[in-house]
């Protein structure tokens, strides 16, 4: 907060705004913007291994294997996005401290399920009450990248797992030819030559994934939603700054911010997918050499 903010009812104007913008609640709002850009940065790797746990799976000779795959693309997809993160949260969350209780409180002889309450003993709490704050928001962010990694992961092993069917199969009929392996194959030609081929869709999935962050909020992470619509509210005289209704404001905050994370994807994904078409026998590969006739 800055130095001439130390009685709001004495400021006007720009130096009540400067200090309105500087409050606490305001920094926790801009920090939420890094909140979202962390979510994104870490949930599109992890999402991209399950997609491609699953592509690989459906793929598999081996029936149970391929039956995982499959079924997992199906169901996840499936399910509406929404009823999937507020099932998946709570069941996920009730699941670790159910196996914590059992090994912590052995000697427990009440029923868990009491009601529609779900009951477990204070050393099974997950995070447990007495853990900093820091450690009960931790957890709840893990639970959302695990949670948006499973759901778009499915979405990606269905992308992956066309794009390896979209591979020519006569390179990988000639690689068997000189020898190689399945595994081998799948290697050294058939996963190099699928991306190509699996960027359009991957890029739709994470122009999707940045729309869907808004969902934080379901998942009881404080995200730019939550302090948009916290801080946009009408406050009365009661508070430190009073004001109308400013929602409107800070949700068009929120379009300028999500349009320019949006422009920016498409720059570097169009630069991705320029330099993936180098040399492939694909309508970019083909249109890049015809620029360079």
């Amino acid at each position: 907060m800055l130095d001439f903010c130390t009685d709001p009812d004495l400021l006007e104007g720009g130096r009540w705004l400067a200090c309105y913008l500087t409050t606490g609640k305001h920094m926790a709002f801009y920090a939420s913007f890094g909140t979202v850009l962390l979510l994104l940065a870490v949930t599109a790797p992890v999402a991209l291994l399950f997609g491609f746990g699953g592509a690989l799976a459906a793929r598999s000779r081996i029936a149970p294997l391929r039956w995982i795959g499959k079924g997992y693309t199906a169901i996840v997809r499936g399910v509406p996005d929404i009823a999937f993160f507020l099932f998946f949260v709570i069941a996920l969350d009730q699941g670790i401290e159910w196996l914590r209780h059992q090994v912590k409180c052995p000697d427990w002889d009440l029923p868990i399920r009491q009601g529609n309450d779900f009951v477990v003993c204070t050393a099974a709490k997950m995070p447990l009450s007495a853990a900093p704050q820091w450690v009960h928001e931790v957890y709840g962010f893990a639970l959302a990248v695990l949670t948006f990694a499973i759901v778009f992961g499915a979405f990606a092993a269905n992308v992956l797992y066309g794009a390896m069917r979209a591979v020519p199969k006569a390179q990988l009929e000639t690689a068997a030819a000189y020898g190689m392996t399945q595994r081998q194959a799948t290697r050294r030609v058939l996963i190099p030559q699928m991306w190509v081929y699996a960027l359009p869709g991957l890029s739709n999935l994470w122009m999707i994934l940045i729309k869907a962050t808004p969902l934080l909020f379901l998942l009881g992470v404080e995200d730019i939603v939550y302090w948009a619509r916290e801080l946009g509210g009408a406050k009365t005289q009661i508070y430190a700054y009073p004001h109308p209704d400013w929602r409107l404001w800070y949700f068009l905050a929120l379009l300028v911010f999500y349009l320019l994370l949006t422009k920016i994807s498409e720059i570097v994904l169009e630069r991705v997918t320029r330099r993936l078409s180098h040399g492939q026998a694909t309508m970019g590969g083909r249109a890049l050499r015809g620029k360079a006739a």
